[in-house]
C-alpha cells in the first residue's frame, strides 16, 4: 500500500506501496511469484565476528498517533512498528523476490483465486504465546471489518472473500477475482495477536500505544514528545538482533536533530535535509564519525489540489498552477539539486513510469492565458482573479518544522501573487496536519507519497472509490482512469499492465490533480561504531548491525 511521508526506511518492507500520510499509507510491494524481480545492488558484508550489546538510537522526525499496523499508516508509525510486527512473507532486499517469514511455504492456485500459507511452527509473540493460523484470520477479519479504521489498506483486499483456518498452522484465502498483487498483499499482512487485540474497541485499544507482536523487538516505553523505546525480543524465534535496544528520539527540528547526531548522542539520521548534508555534514569531524549513504528514495513530493474547491475544479487551472511553479529553480536553490522532476505517481525508476512524458514547463505567460481561458480574471480591479463571485484565494497546508517546505511555499506564494492569485500558508504540526488532510479539510497541501519500487498499483490514491474514506484526498474522478486501474489489477502480463499504466500516466499529466514535484535523493548518516550494515539501492539494512565491544556506549 501507500504511505505518506515527508521524510526513511532503513530497509525495504513488503506490503503496500511505500508510505503516505495519515491513515493512508504504503510500503514497497513484492514482485509476482512467477516473474523474477530485478536485483538490487548490495554493499559487501562485514567479515568481522559480530557481538551483542549496545543500543541503536535513531531520529524520528514526528510522533505517530499510535502503532497499530492495521490502522496506523503514516510513515513515522511504520518506521517504529516494522520492528515489532512481522508478515507472512517478506521481500529479499537484494533480489527483490518474495521469501518465507512467518509462513514457511505457500501455494497459489492456477486461477489465482486461492492462496494457502503454511506457518512456521516455532513462532511466538514476544509474550511467549504461540502464533497460529487463528491469529492470521483474526488480523484479516479486523482489517476487513468496516468499523475498523483501515479504509486505505482494505482496498487491496476487497476481492478476498474468505479466510479459513484449515489447521493450527495453515490458512487459506479465497478471492472472487484475480489480482496481480494478491500474493504480495496477503503475504504482507502484519500479524497481530488475537489474545491481545480482541478486547475492547480496536480503533482505540490501549495496545495501539504499547504494541505487541512477534518481531525482533518488543515495546518497552513511549515518552510522549520525547522517545519511543524498543527492547530486543528475547523470545524471538529467529536470530536475535545484536543491539539490545532500539531507541527513537522524537525531534521535529532538523537542526536540533543534527546537532544531537554530531555530538554522537544519536546514531542514525535518515533523510538529512539537503542544506545540512551539503554543509554541516561535510565538516571533517562529522565525516570521521559517520558513514553517509545516498540513494533515490522510491516516492515523490507533490502539491495536492482539493478539487472539491471551485478554484481547482478545472484542469486548465490546475495545469496553470503547475506552470507557475518553477520546479527547476526550487530544486536547485532550496534542495541543492538533490532530486529529479517527476510527472507521475509511479517511482521514476520503475517500468510503469512513462519517461516519454515531459514535465509541464515553467511558463507564467501560458499559465495566465490558461487562467483567462478558464474564466478566472480580475473583474473588479482589486488585483485578485475571480470567477462567479469567488476570489482566487486559497490556503496551502505545510508541515511544521520543515524549513525547506516553508521556503518552497513562500517562493510559490510570491509567484502566484504576481499573476493575481492569493495563497495563504498554514504550518501545522504533524498530527493536526494529518487530521486536516484525512478529513478533507484543506484547499491545497504539500505532501509526499512513498511509491513501490516495483509492482506499483495506483488504485489506493487515485480510484474514485477511494474518495470518501481512502487515500484519494483530492477527489480525483476520471472514468477512463478508473477503468485502467481496475483492468490492470486483473492483468498478470507485466508488459500489458505497463502499457495500461503508461496511459494512466498520460491522464494524470493532462488532468494535474497533483502538481508533481520531485523524487528526492536521500542522505542517511550512521555512526561508524556500527558494523554489519548492508547498503542496497533504496537504503541501508540495519537488522544485522552490531558494535564492537570497545566501541559500545550503553
Amino acid at each position: 500500500m501507500r504511505t505518506s511521508f515527508i521524510v526513511c526506511l532503513a530497509f525495504l518492507a513488503i506490503a503496500a506501496g511505500l508510505t503516505a500520510c495519515g491513515k493512508s499509507a504504503s510500503v514497497p510491494p513484492a514482485a509476482a511469484a512467477d516473474q523474477p524481480a530485478p536485483a538490487a545492488t548490495a554493499a559487501p558484508a562485514d567479515t568481522a565476528t559480530p557481538v551483542d550489546g549496545d543500543w541503536l538510537v535513531e531520529r524520528l522526525s514526528d510522533e505517530p498517533a499510535h502503532l497499530n499496523p492495521i490502522t496506523s499508516s503514516d510513515f513515522y508509525a511504520r518506521t517504529v512498528y516494522s520492528s515489532i510486527f512481522e508478515s507472512l512473507i517478506e521481500r529479499d532486499n537484494q533480489t527483490l523476490e518474495l521469501k518465507p517469514l512467518l509462513a514457511e511455504r505457500w501455494e497459489v492456485s492456477d486461477d489465482h483465486l486461492s492462496y494457502t500459507f503454511h506457518l512456521q511452527k516455532d513462532v511466538t509473540f514476544s509474550d511467549g504465546v504461540p502464533l497460529t493460523a487463528k491469529d492470521v484470520k483474526f488480523t484479516f477479519d479486523k482489517l476487513m471489518d468496516p468499523s475498523v479504521d483501515a479504509a486505505q489498506l482494505r482496498n487491496y483486499y476487497q476481492d478476498v472473500t474468505k479466510c479459513e483456518v484449515t489447521d493450527d498452522y495453515t490458512v487459506r484465502f479465497t478471492c472472487s477475482k484475480p489480482y496481480f498483487k494478491h500474493l504480495t498483499m496477503l503475504g504482507g499482512l502484519e500479524i497481530i495477536p488475537e489474545h491481545i487485540y480482541s478486547q475492547g474497541d480496536f480503533n482505540s485499544s490501549e495496545y495501539n500505544r504499547k504494541p505487541l507482536g512477534s518481531g525482533p523487538f518488543k515495546f518497552e516505553k513511549w515518552e510522549t514528545g520525547s522517545q519511543i523505546v524498543l527492547a530486543r525480543n528475547e523470545n524471538y524465534w529467529k536470530e536475535k538482533p545484536h543491539y539490545l535496544k532500539y531507541v527513537f528520539k522524537i525531534i521535529t527540528d532538523n537542526n536540533a536533530a543534527f546537532e544531537l547526531l554530531a555530538r554522537q548522542e544519536m546514531d542514525f539520521y535518515s533523510n538529512i535535509s539537503p542544506e545540512l548534508s551539503m554543509n554541516q555534514a561535510q565538516r571533517p569531524e562529522f565525516q570521521n564519525n559517520f558513514s553517509m549513504y545516498k540513494y533515490y528514495f522510491p516516492g515523490y513530493r507533490y502539491i495536492g489540489w482539493n478539487m472539491r474547491k471551485p478554484q481547482f475544479e478545472d484542469k486548465l487551472v490546475r495545469r496553470a498552477l503547475t506552470m507557475l511553479f518553477d520546479k527547476k529553480l526550487v530544486l536547485d536553490t532550496i534542495f541543492y539539486g538533490k532530486g529529479k522532476e517527476v510527472v507521475s505517481d509511479f517511482f521514476i525508476e520503475s517500468p510503469e513510469y512513462d519517461k516519454s512524458i515531459q514535465p509541464w514547463p515553467y511558463d507564467p505567460v501560458e499559465a495566465q492565458r490558461l487562467l483567462d481561458e478558464a474564466g478566472w480574471k480580475d473583474t473588479n480591479g482589486d488585483g485578485i482573479r475571480d470567477k462567479g463571485g469567488v476570489e482566487f484565494e486559497f490556503e496551502m497546508l505545510i508541515r511544521a518544522g520543515m524549513p525547506e517546505f516553508d521556503a518552497m511555499a513562500t517562493f510559490y506564494q510570491e509567484a502566484l501573487k504576481r499573476v493575481g492569485i492569493k495563497m495563504n500558508i498554514r504550518s501545522l504540526e504533524w498530527a493536526t496536519f494529518l487530521s486536516r488532510v484525512d478529513e478533507r479539510n484543506f484547499d491545497s497541501v504539500i505532501l509526499a507519497w512513498t511509491s513501490p519500487a516495483i509492482e506499483g498499483d495506483p488504485y489506493q490514491v487515485w480510484h474514485s472509490s477511494q474518495i470518501p474514506k481512502g487515500s484519494n484526498y483530492v477527489a480525483f474522478n476520471n472514468p477512463e482512469a478508473d477503468k485502467l486501474m481496475e483492468e490492470a489489477r486483473l492483468e498478470f502480463d507485466e508488459q500489458k499492465r505497463i502499457e495500461m499504466y503508461h496511459r494512466f500516466d498520460a491522464i494524470l499529466h493532462e488532468e494535474q490533480p497533483y502538481t508533481f514535484l520531485y523524487c528526492s535523493q536521500w542522505t542517511d548518516a550512521l555512526s561508524k561504531r556500527f558494523h554489519g550494515v548492508i547498503e542496497y539501492d533504496f537504503g541501508v539494512d540495519l537488522r544485522k548491525a552490531w558494535v564492537p565491544k570497545e566501541l559500545q556506549r550503553y
